[in-house]
């Protein structure tokens, strides 16, 4: 079980003191986080990627190459790689030169974003979003899996002989995970290719979530990758904590109540009892995660959103050593004792190197996409 964070880098104004940090400021506070992530014993550290203010992680594998310097067993990934509006061959190539900077301490989102006009900026339209999510990816699998290839599609000019460099390291790509919150399309196509699916589960009643991932644990054993309950499975979490529970709701009300996104809607109250936010004591987000068990099954990866809304770095750095501390350690007992011995633990370099001979991979039966385009009734 990986325990981790994960920022979306917004620029928020702190309501308590009316200022919000300068892009600068933001960036640097992102690697601060990461490097406190790995001091408190966490394993995972994601970024999102976004090309519209109030965010700033515009570049998220030149950050992650930033922070690779500075750790030395933090897994990085991203919260959202866009695989809609990004080039395939761009991030084939990027991921697997931060592979190798970062000595195989890498995997990846894949998902479409939520913000519609990021597609005219890169020249795409947001009607295709589906068809180059699938066509897009097809593309980049197999550009880390053949070392020469030739390919045409829709979305982008021919390749003829092409190599992308640098290939990965050991010759096993970073591992994907598909995130989404309300595509079934795109659980759909994780389990085709026998990847990981990410449910962000923040916003939502765990109820739609829950349906997404069971979809996904009965196409990822439709289509050969084991039984339902070994399906690679990722999910967010939201939490804010203090000592005392009634200090934990005091201090982040005035954050919740004017955050961008969910800010002058729902009540704390409301939106604690109907989502996974949790506020309150560490004990009381143990309990809460661990009914995430009951709801999604066992799953390999955990990653809390705690750097947002304008709260202050400090502040979040004081949320880390709780977490670090009072947290992850009882979930991390909690859950592998639970966990049977059937169900894999989160895929990391090591492992798909271990695993390379004997694995059945997937580029020998997953070259071709119409089985899966015709799943979807293309």
């Amino acid at each position: 079980m990986q325990f981790g964070i994960f920022t979306v880098g917004d620029v928020t104004v702190d309501p308590t003191t009316g200022r919000a940090p300068t892009e600068h400021e933001r960036i640097k506070a992102m690697v601060t986080i990461a490097r406190k992530a790995e001091e408190v014993g966490l394993d995972v550290f994601a970024t999102g990627e976004h090309h519209n203010p109030p965010f700033v992680p515009s570049s998220p594998t030149t950050m992650l190459g930033f922070i690779a310097a500075q750790t030395e067993r933090l897994q990085l990934s991203t919260a959202t790689t866009l695989i809609t509006t990004n080039d395939p061959v761009k991030i084939a190539e990027d991921f697997a030169m931060l592979q190798h900077l970062a000595d195989g301490r890498v995997d990846l989102m894949l998902g479409r974003g939520n913000t519609g006009p990021v597609y005219p900026w890169f020249g795409k339209d947001i009607r295709d979003g589906i068809p180059l999510a699938i066509e897009n990816y097809h593309l980049l699998h197999r550009l880390w899996r053949e070392d020469v290839l030739d390919w045409e599609g829709q979305y982008r000019t021919p390749l003829q002989s092409f190599t992308a460099t640098p290939r990965p390291l050991d010759g096993v790509p970073p591992f994907v995970w598909h995130g989404s919150i309300r595509s079934p399309e795109i659980a759909e196509q994780a389990a085709y290719y026998g990847d990981g699916f990410f449910a962000n589960n923040i916003f939502w009643p765990k109820q739609h979530f829950q349906r997404l991932i069971e979809l996904y644990r009965r196409r990822f054993e439709h289509y050969g990758h084991g039984t339902a309950d070994q399906a690679i499975v990722g999910l967010g979490g939201q939490v804010f904590m203090r000592k005392n529970s009634q200090d934990a709701v005091r201090e982040f009300r005035p954050y919740f109540d004017n955050a961008p996104v969910y800010g002058h809607g729902p009540s704390l109250e409301e939106f604690t009892e109907q989502t996974p936010l949790t506020v309150g004591s560490p004990q009381e987000v143990i309990e809460k995660t661990m009914t995430f068990r009951e709801t999604f099954g066992d799953y390999q990866r955990q990653l809390f959103l705690m750097d947002h809304a304008g709260l202050p770095l400090q502040t979040v750095l004081e949320q880390l050593d709780l977490l670090g501390a009072e947290v992850v350690p009882v979930l991390r007992k909690e859950f592998d004792a639970l966990r049977p011995a059937h169900v894999p633990d989160a895929p990391t370099h090591a492992s798909l190197v271990a695993d390379k001979t004997s694995r059945r991979d997937h580029p020998s039966d997953r070259d071709d996409p119409a089985p899966f385009a015709q799943s979807l009734g293309g």
